[in-house]
């Protein structure tokens, strides 16, 4: 096998504008950075500043074909919360992605000849190493990032119990045989791998979007190229490095993570603080940049005062802002300036139409990619924060009167990958679930994603399913075989 990393878009036109999940213009292997180091001051927070990440992981090439490879340029990738830089990335380009493309294919033509068994080996070993080497990949994220400590130690567990689970389904691709009418023919159907697979991931989930799909990839039998975003590529090295000395080839496949705008319904005869609790959790993970965060809280009059007094409550109470590193932080810093801009824009947007501020909205005194967590009422479906994804801490709250208007606003969008909704009449449970257009619904829960579950959506939000016994599909193709003369 040849672990291939390609590390640039490689000219490709910009796919969408869903943030986190574009196509970045570069991004790839680490070389040591140049100038001064970062001042004590910069490095805050870091238990050792850049000391503080394992050198052995923060690898500076592109990774193709087993081998670590330099390129020509290279571009800075640097802390979000301080804006200290963190190293040099090697920025590849169409030379280089062909070169891992070719390797790949290479690759792939032994590695499809691989028993299944073998496959699930060698996945159930990175899964090891990833668990062993758990608190250095997590700083990592941490560092490149900003993601608070703890939620990136659960990323890293979510990361490899994604090669945990593609490891035991590598063995359970099956094909079957049909039974025609004519009594001398037998069909069959046989699943093959699909060839090399290009993988795009987000900088938001830096390492698990990588192993669920690249996990997928390798027990189908397939190869795979990967391209992480340019914002979080050490993350990416650092996953080819622990399983360097145990395979000689990697996968990856084309991928789109699209967006989201993820509504988040309250009806009248939900449970208040499960919802506001829910609503906690959704919203603000990854200081709410995540695909599947809420997006828009549309809640039904009857108990809309008593739900965002709670929310804006629990928000002074539980969101702690600060440095990824530092004990106690909830929310760390948005990746970069513009990311910050961006939710800037929507709440002055939402302010000057008429909405108000219950709590937050504007920066926060720690730094540029800082902003307070915040709380709108009174929106109205003709600003921003309702029709395009925040990608940042700001819940926008929109009062309904029916069931009807609540899934009339919430399918009013051309993306549909997540919803949520808290409601304790069952017949209302069925017939929203049923009715929300989109691929995943959260019903009185908040945080919907797990290793075994179908994770996806509908109509622009994406296509395919990853994670689950279908996500291994994505990879395979179905031969029909006709075997006659029997």
């Amino acid at each position: 096998m040849a672990t291939c990393f390609w590390l640039r878009s490689c000219g490709a036109r910009r796919l969408g504008s869903f943030p986190g999940c574009r196509l970045h213009p570069r991004a790839g292997g680490l070389v040591p950075a140049p100038g001064p180091a970062p001042s004590p001051a910069q490095l805050r927070g870091y238990a050792g500043g850049l000391a503080g990440l394992s050198a052995a992981l923060l690898r500076t090439d592109s990774f193709v074909g087993g081998r670590w490879l330099p390129a020509a340029a290279t571009f800075p990738v640097q802390d979000p919360a301080s804006g200290a830089a963190l190293g040099m990335v090697a920025d590849c380009g169409v030379s280089e992605a062909r070169a891992a493309v070719r390797a790949a294919y290479e690759a792939f033509c032994s590695w499809k000849e691989v028993s299944a068994k073998e496959r699930s080996s060698l996945l159930r070993k990175w899964y090891n190493l990833m668990i062993q080497n758990k608190d250095d990949l997590a700083r990592i994220i941490t560092a490149e990032s900003g993601k608070p400590l703890k939620e990136a130690h659960g990323e890293i567990f979510y990361s490899a119990f994604f090669l945990e689970w593609f490891s035991e389904e590598a063995r359970r691709v099956y094909g079957d045989i049909i039974y025609t009418p004519a009594k001398d023919k037998r069909a069959l159907v046989l699943k093959q791998p699909v060839g090399v697979a290009a993988v795009i991931t987000p900088w938001n989930f830096p390492s698990a979007m990588i192993t669920r799909k690249v996990g997928a990839a390798v027990a189908a039998g397939c190869t795979v190229v990967v391209k992480p975003a340019e914002d979080t590529p050490f993350s990416a090295l650092a996953l080819a490095e622990i399983l360097l000395h145990h395979a000689a080839n990697s996968v990856k496949r084309v991928s789109m993570e699209l967006g989201g705008l993820a509504p988040f319904i309250v009806f009248d005869s939900a449970n208040v603080d499960q919802a506001v609790a829910g609503a906690l959790a959704s919203k603000f993970r990854n200081t709410g940049q995540t695909c599947v965060c809420s997006n828009r809280f549309l809640v039904q009059r009857g108990i809309h005062d008593a739900f965002v007094k709670a929310f804006a409550e629990a928000m002074k109470k539980n969101l702690h802002v600060g440095n990824g590193f530092e004990e106690g932080t909830t929310q760390g810093p948005l990746i970069n300036e513009k990311a910050v801009e961006k939710v800037e824009k929507h709440v002055n947007d939402a302010v000057s139409k008429g909405a108000t501020i219950v709590t937050g909205g504007k920066r926060h005194h720690l730094g540029k990619n800082f902003f307070e967590p915040t709380l709108l009422s009174n929106v109205t479906q003709d600003m921003l924060c309702t029709h395009e994804e925040t990608f940042g801490p700001l819940a926008p709250v929109i009062k309904f009167d029916t069931e009807e208007e609540a899934i009339a606003i919430a399918n009013a969008t051309d993306v549909g990958l997540a919803g949520y909704f808290y409601s304790q009449d069952p017949a209302q449970i069925w017939r929203v679930a049923e009715q929300l257009e989109v691929g995943m619904v959260g019903v009185n829960e908040g945080l919907i994603s797990s290793v075994e579950c179908p994770f996806g959506g509908v109509k622009q939000s994406g296509l395919g399913r990853e994670g689950s016994k279908y996500g291994i599909d994505e990879y395979l193709e179905l031969k029909y075989v006709c075997y006659g003369g029997l």
